[in-house]
């Protein structure tokens, strides 16, 4: 008489019907998309506007002042460069080479702070001055009796730009100097620079 054993089952293969092994197979690849994202948002980047040169307060913007950077930021702090670049608005406070420009640091032309004149100078400017340098500036003239009178016309002004004079008038000497005034001095700043006389442009603090 036979007695039969236990019988031993065989294992069997897990298939692509195994719920277990389908359900393994999602949760992986839900990790690794998981993973994928976190990466792409941590390396992303944005694009925002940046000064090309100095920007000097009362400077009007236009598109070769910008360039475009590509910088990791998440704030309205910066103007990006998803919108149209914001030609003709005012520059309101010193923005450096390279720095991406602040939305505060613009106002529309007609609520600028400042405004950028132009003032052709009688002297050669120091050579340590240019586009962001605190000038003062000076108007002497010459009465009918030949008695000369210096006056400041404005001080702790900002270089938006400096560039040589030309035209038939124009001297060696002579350098077009934009400066930031502001925009409540204005009227008799250029009533000044009017009335005649030489105008000298020095580093701020008034001269020995």
């Amino acid at each position: 008489m036979n007695v039969a054993g236990p019988t031993v089952g065989r294992l069997r293969r897990p298939t692509w019907r195994d719920p277990r092994l389908l359900i393994g197979v999602v949760l992986i690849a839900l990790s690794v998309a998981a993973v994928a994202m976190i990466v792409r948002s941590a390396d992303a980047t944005a694009p925002y506007y940046a000064a090309k040169d100095t920007l000097a307060p009362g400077t009007v913007l236009t598109a070769d002042d910008l360039v475009v950077a590509h910088v990791k930021v998440a704030s309205d702090t910066y103007v990006g460069a998803m919108a149209e670049p914001p030609v003709g608005d005012v520059v309101t406070r010193t923005v450096g080479a390279g720095e991406l420009l602040p939305a505060s640091a613009l106002a529309a032309e007609d609520e600028a702070a400042v405004r950028s004149i132009a003032v052709s100078t009688s002297l050669p400017l120091e050579e340590s001055i240019g586009t962001g340098s605190v000038v003062d500036v000076w108007l002497t003239t010459v009465n009918d009796a030949g008695e000369a009178t210096t006056v400041l016309l404005g001080d702790s002004l900002v270089v938006a730009a400096v560039a040589q004079a030309d035209g038939a008038f124009a001297v060696d000497a002579d350098q077009i100097v934009h400066v930031s005034v502001p925009s409540a001095d204005v009227a008799a700043f250029l009533q000044a620079i009017a009335s005649g006389g030489d105008v000298t442009v020095l580093g701020s603090g008034a001269p020995s």
